[in-house]
Formats: structure tokens, sequence, C-alpha cells
């Protein structure tokens, strides 16, 4: 076996192999004279020319292959789809520059656009798929495109900055730039590039979250409080390791942080108590399992569905579309009035008048029958039809009874069960009542039709005399 290992190293050096790989990966600066004597060369026209064509063939291939295999979100695999789709263009004409570099080379000819293009292509998959990564990490906003936008910008220009060398002069001025942290000496190079780390591990922390996120809700067999409770502690314990884990990897002690920890203690004395009280009871509601996401809330007089629970308030949606933000503090220190606590069910009730010659035994058995046909009515405890009073038009009557999916609304049952009872009613022959007047005149001599015929007698007693006498 080793005599096999030194053949195919003998092998590789004989052919140039190994050196060209370790040239192709190592760090290329390309200087203007080199640009120079491309364009002033047919030969750099003619490996420009390769590279056009290299790009514009991966760029159709990639397509291609994007277009006849889709992404779907809600598949298994497809994150890893995604990352796919999106790095296999630069991928491609890696390969292609690589391959095309080894054979450039055969003649002794310089490379500089192969080159480049090996260099752009590889830093391209590193930042397609750190832009891959970021989306996947960070819910789609308008913050997570600006964000894709101004990091594909920034290594984009480092890029640049890499590869004409102005880095090392960046680099050594950010390095001679020192400041004391308590009882340690740092410069600039370090915190920046132990900030990079950290935002680097905190993305690549929330993008790893999500994924065991996205494992806890879809599994059945835990409570759904208790998958909440376990997303939001993996997310904390990721986001607390990628710190801990990038501040040493830049040579910063992590003594460090008792300087930032005392900061954080004093800010959360003062002023954002609020905030890790919030925090701290989005635990206990989600612990206690008094709060379950579809519950019926009423909170200070907004009656709504619980929706969505976060790590500082909890989403109450009612049935116009109205949303309400509760902090999660509220649950703790204040009354809340759950009414699917113990039932999913929900009691409702409606109230409908009769006339007072209606055959009551009839109506109240047709009000059970028509909420018992509705399919969202809870057959137990079955419908039940009561008599609530004597009203001024007519006999009040309620039929109570309980919806098994009570977040779907009431409006639409309600109309229902109301244009059922009509229906029946109508055929029953039971009357609606409606508002009515009866008018009594006590006294009939102070009619309004005998005051007016006195009153003409006595207007005009002269007219009377003369239609006499002339009869006469």
């Amino acid at each position: 076996m080793s005599n096999l290992s030194s053949t195919g190293n003998q092998l590789l050096e004989s052919t140039g192999i190994a050196d060209f790989f370790s040239g192709l990966f190592a760090r290329q600066q390309f200087a203007s004279q080199l640009l120079e004597r491309s364009f002033n060369n047919p030969e750099g026209w003619l490996e420009l020319g390769v590279v056009a064509a290299i790009m514009a063939v991966t760029f159709w291939l990639s397509s291609y292959w994007i277009k006849k295999h889709p992404v779907q979100e809600s598949n298994r695999w497809g994150f890893a789809r995604h990352i796919t789709q999106r790095i296999l263009w630069p991928i491609l004409m890696l390969i292609s520059a690589v391959v095309a570099l080894y054979f450039w080379n055969l003649n002794d000819n310089n490379a500089l656009w192969l080159q480049l293009l090996a260099m752009a292509s590889r830093w391209m998959i590193l930042i397609r798929f750190a832009l891959a990564v970021v989306h996947a990490a960070l819910p789609t906003s308008k913050f997570t495109d600006w964000l894709e936008r101004f990091l594909s910008g920034f290594l984009w220009f480092a890029f640049v900055l890499w590869v004409s060398g102005i880095d090392d002069i960046i680099i050594n001025g950010m390095k001679s730039l020192e400041f004391p942290i308590g009882s340690v000496k740092l410069n600039l190079f370090t915190v920046v590039t132990g900030l990079l780390w950290v935002v680097v591990l905190m993305v690549f922390a929330l993008w790893l979250a999500r994924f065991i996120d996205n494992r806890l809700m879809s599994s059945s067999r835990l409570d759904l409080n208790l998958r909440i409770v376990l997303s939001k502690v993996v997310k904390t314990v990721m986001l607390a390791l990628s710190v801990l884990i990038a501040l040493p990897l830049v040579g910063i002690d992590l003594t460090v942080l008792s300087v930032f920890g005392g900061a954080l203690g004093v800010g959360i004395g003062f002023g954002l108590q609020k905030v890790a009280s919030n925090y701290i009871s989005g635990f206990i509601i989600l612990g206690d399992r008094s709060i379950r996401p579809g519950d019926r809330l009423t909170v200070n007089d907004f009656t709504g569905y619980v929706t969505k629970i976060t790590s500082r308030f909890v989403v109450l949606s009612n049935a116009s579309g109205s949303e309400a933000l509760i902090p999660n503090e509220t649950f703790v220190t204040s009354t809340v009035i759950n009414e699917s606590y113990t039932n999913a069910s929900l009691r409702q009730s409606l109230n409908i008048q009769v006339a007072y010659n209606t055959d009551l035994t009839k109506a109240l058995s047709i009000l059970e029958e028509v909420a018992a046909e509705q399919d969202r009515v809870d057959a137990s405890p079955p419908p039940k039809a009561v008599i609530t009073g004597f009203g001024e038009n007519g006999i009040d009557l309620s039929i109570g009874f309980w919806v098994k999916d009570p977040e779907n609304g009431f409006v639409v049952l309600f109309s229902n069960i109301f244009y059922s009872v009509w229906k029946r009613f109508n055929a029953e022959g039971i009357e609606f009542p409606f508002p009515q007047r009866e008018v009594r005149i006590l006294n009939e001599g102070l009619a309004p039709e005998n005051l007016g015929v006195a009153a003409s007698v006595e207007k005009n007693p002269d007219e009377s005399e003369s239609t006499t006498k002339h009869q006469a």
C-alpha cells in the first residue's frame, strides 16, 4: 500500500498536476503588466473568449437543470436543493476553469482570465452559500432582502481588495490601532474579525436552531407547549455557544465578557426589566401550559385566539382579522379569561321570540333539532332549548349548544341556525311576533268624531235655520 502511495505521488509530480493544483488554490495577485500583455496578445483575447464561452455554457446548463428540478419548500431536502441551485453555476464554472487551465498550461501559455475565473467562482460559491444560510436562518422580510444585498456587495468588494493586494495595507493599518478593554489590550483588526466570526456563527446557529425547530414542530409525540419551550431553549443555547466559540477563535479572552456582563446587568436593572420579565414569563406560561396556541382568550376586553407565542409577546387574532400583541408578563400578573383551558369546545346560545299563542313544546323541540343538525355543534352534551322570559311582544326562548371548532368563528353557524329555524317555524305555523299596540278610548263622549260634529253645529247656527225655513 505504501509503494502504491509513493508511486501515485511520483506520477503527480512528474505530470505537474500537484504543482498545478497547489498554484491554482493559492492566493494570486495580478499586476497591471499582465493585464496589458493579455490585451495586447492574441492568446489573451482567445483566453478571454474561452472564459466567456465557459460562463455562457455553464449558465445555460445550470438554468436548464434548475428549471427541470424546482425547489419545493415543503420537501424534506428543500434546503439542500436550494443551496445546490444557488451554487450550481459557480461550481460548473470552477470545474470548467480548472480543466481549461490544465490544458492551457500544457502549452506553456500564461493564463490570466482562467485563473481569475477560477478564483471568482470559488468566491461566488462562498457568497451564495452564505446567502442561502442567511435566507434559511432569518424569516423572509425586507430586512433579510436588504441584508442579502449588503452581504453580497461587501463580499465582492472584499474579493476585489484581496485580488488587488490592497487588503494587506488595510489589515496592517487596523492592527496598528490598539486600545485597552479592562486588563486586555486589543487592536481594531481583532475586534472586527471577532465581530465577523460572532455574526457568522450566530447566523449558522440561527439556521441550525431553525432546522431543529422545524423537526420539533413536526413531531406529534411531544406536547405543543413542550415543543415551543424546547425550540426557544435550543435557540438561546445556540446563540450563547456561537459567542463563546467565536471569541477564542480570534484570540479574545472570555474574561472580556465580564465587562459586558456587568454593563448588561446594569442595563437590565434600569431599563430592561420589562424585556427580561417578558422573556422569563414566556417560559413560565409555556411550562405550566396555561396558554397554548389555539386557545380562546379575553385580555383587556379583547377576545381572540392564540396564533403565536414569542419570547416577548403573545399574538391574539379575532374573527375580523385584528391582532393584539399581549406582553407575556400580562399572563402572569393579570387575570386572563381562557375559554378553552379545560375544554376545546365553547358554549354559545341564541335568543328567539315566538308569539303568545305558540305551542311551546313544539317550538322548543324544533330549536333543539335544528341545532343538533349542524355539523359543527357537539352532540354531547346535546343542544338544550329553554324559556327565558315573557316579553312585551312575545315569549323569549333560548337555544344553547356547544361548538366543536370555535376557532372557525360563529357568524356562519348562527346564520345557518337562524335560517333553519325560520323555515321550520313557517312550515309548522309558528308565528314570529312583531311590535303591536292596542289603543282604547275610555270616554266615548270625547271621541274625535263626536267633537267634530258638535263643533260644526255650534259654528253655523244661522245656516241651519235658513235650511229649515226653505224646507218648510
